[in-house]
């Protein structure tokens, strides 16, 4: 029996291929189903089950175009109120998957109708848990997910759920969540790659805490999260659409232009240095990397149209894969290339790239300069650089007029934020200086509260 692991680190997520002998069972897949396809090829497999363990709010599900692909039968909570034939399984059931056996628990907390999947052998013998959104390495799914109105209820169903699962599996029980390595749908950040039933009794607050205290405490280090999550739970109750990972139409430098005049949705997904040395104007600089596909979901208009541009055609074709897990479709064209070349005759716009020590240094010799902090309320709130105005990215393209003009460094906790900031605000009547640096830098430097 082995337990391969589908790793989605844009979202924090995880999915899982589990097999026996010719056998394989999936658990939680994302959308872009030819990864596990590929993997159950290499491991030469026939997959017969599909199995979700709640309708997610931070993805689009794989789930049900792999198992229509495959013939594979769909597996989702008997609560759930979906618009598609599923297999509806409740608290006890068994899925009988020839040598593989996982039984459902009902670990609501996530989700009011949210399950885990205990992987046993023929013989009954526990071998992992598939919890999803309920026990994470180190924390517990957030739940507050369904609405205010809901927090509460689902915060005390969650703290015993876990306590359920610790309660009825064997310390030396492999705990295997979906969400917890990055993604929002935690409640506070988890710990570690692996775990173990033994391991979260000293680790988990649900394990450590009074009921009250993990209430209270969860409760309170809830933060904000992408507002993408409003969509996700609807496709996926619905029935999400074959994915299309196939290129973007591409555009040439006049048809560019002219969407970019329209006021249309245009991402450069150039490294954030890139873009600052030279980006054309009315464009927003999204770098493809780790954060690129929740902090794009997040200020995105959805479903406008979206056109990319990209250093070639494998940078446009990553963006369109993490893009369409969270259902942003709407790719209608590409460019790829020397971005002069892109922009012909219009001049580029440009802006510094600075660091902390830099800021310093500026500080003391000019009073007329501004610091933006991108980050979210309670990260500034746990300290900042003095006197740095707070708009959290998020908010910022609502509150552009709220940001001053002349001189602005913009900064966030790595430079990523800030990157996107800073494309954001960039405009004649401001001098941009994007802060590409570790906010520890900043704290060394003595800059802030």
């Amino acid at each position: 029996m082995d337990v391969s692991i589908i790793e989605t680190s844009g979202l924090g997520d995880r999915s899982y291929l589990i097999t026996h002998g010719d056998i394989a069972v999936v658990i939680d897949p994302q959308r872009d189903i030819d990864r596990v396809l590929d993997l159950a090829a290499e491991r030469g497999v026939q997959i017969t089950h599909v199995l979700e363990t709640h309708i997610h709010n931070d993805y689009v599900t794989g789930g049900l175009e792999l198992a229509r692909t495959t013939g594979a039968v769909y597996v989702v909570p008997a609560g759930d109120d979906v618009e598609y034939h599923r297999h509806a399984v409740t608290d006890g059931d068994i899925i009988d998957a020839g040598p593989l056996h996982l039984r459902v628990l009902h670990t609501p907390g996530h989700t009011h109708h949210h399950v885990s999947y205990v992987l046993q052998d023929a013989d009954g013998a526990v071998e992992g848990v598939f919890t999803g959104g309920s026990m994470l390495h180190g924390t517990t799914g957030r739940t507050d997910l369904l609405g205010s109105d809901q927090t509460e209820i689902l915060s005390h169903a969650q703290f015993h759920s876990v306590r359920r699962l610790a309660a009825e599996l064997p310390d030396t029980t492999s705990v295997y969540p979906t969400h917890g390595f990055g993604s929002f749908c935690s409640s506070s950040p988890a710990s570690g790659d692996s775990s173990t039933i033994a391991e979260q009794r000293d680790t988990n607050p649900a394990l450590t805490q009074d009921e009250q205290t993990y209430v209270d405490e969860l409760i309170a280090g809830l933060s904000e999260y992408p507002t993408y999550y409003a969509h996700m739970g609807v496709i996926n109750s619905r029935g999400p659409a074959p994915v299309d990972l196939s290129l973007p139409t591409p555009v040439d430098a006049e048809e560019l232009r002219r969407r970019i005049g329209a006021g249309e949705w245009v991402i450069d997904l150039r490294s954030r240095t890139a873009f600052a040395a030279g980006h054309l104007a009315g464009t927003l600089g999204f770098e493809l990397s780790g954060s690129f596909v929740a902090y794009l979901g997040w200020l995105y208009t959805w479903g406008a149209p979206l056109t990319l541009i990209g250093d070639d055609h494998d940078q446009i074709l990553d963006a369109r894969r993490e893009l369409a897990r969270i259902g942003i479709d709407n790719l209608t064209g590409s460019a790829t290339g020397d971005i002069h070349t892109l922009a012909h005759d219009t001049p580029l716009r440009s802006y510094r790239v600075a660091d902390f020590a830099a800021l310093a240094a500026d500080i003391e010799n000019s009073s007329d300069i501004t610091v933006l902090d991108v980050r979210r309320a309670d990260e500034y709130g746990k300290g900042h650089i003095t006197k740095a105005i707070n708009i959290a990215l998020h908010e910022l393209p609502g509150r552009i007029d709220d940001v001053p003009t002349g001189e602005v460094w913009v900064h966030c906790a790595s430079g990523y934020r800030s990157s996107i900031a800073a494309s954001l605000i960039d405009q004649p009547d401001r001098t941009v200086v994007l802060i590409d640096d570790k906010y520890t830098e900043a704290e060394h430097l003595k800059l802030t509260t």
